[in-house]
């Protein structure tokens, strides 16, 4: 899951942050640094479902206002999927829709 949840932030700050000729951003850049794959595994030890669901509000907010927003068919559908993450309670639940939230955020890179 820990990966799940870094490759969601990191596709959603490429949206946010990474222009067409400039140098890629990676797992390692500075704009990750609360989005790290340790940082979640801290969290999904924890169990800390609230704190995680706040980090990915942050990351689709980010990618949302980089494709225009929710009134777009994109960002209409990004929002429905970050929905559906919100609506997890535990992390059991959150692996679905996590999981369909990476994807499409792949898609539209």
């Amino acid at each position: 899951m820990e990966s799940q949840l870094e490759t969601v932030a990191l596709f959603s700050l490429k949206l946010a942050y990474e222009t067409e000729g400039s140098s890629p951003i990676l797992r390692d850049d500075l704009v990750m640094g609360d989005y790290q794959r340790d940082v979640f595994e801290l969290l999904v030890r924890r169990g800390d479902v609230a704190t995680i669901r706040g980090k990915m509000d942050e990351c689709v907010e980010l990618a949302l206002e980089a494709i225009g927003g929710a009134g777009t068919p994109l960002g209409r559908e990004l929002n429905r999927l970050s929905v559906e993450v919100n609506a997890a309670q535990t992390l059991e639940q959150l692996d679905t829709p996590l999981s369909t939230l990476k994807d499409y955020l792949k898609d539209i890179l």
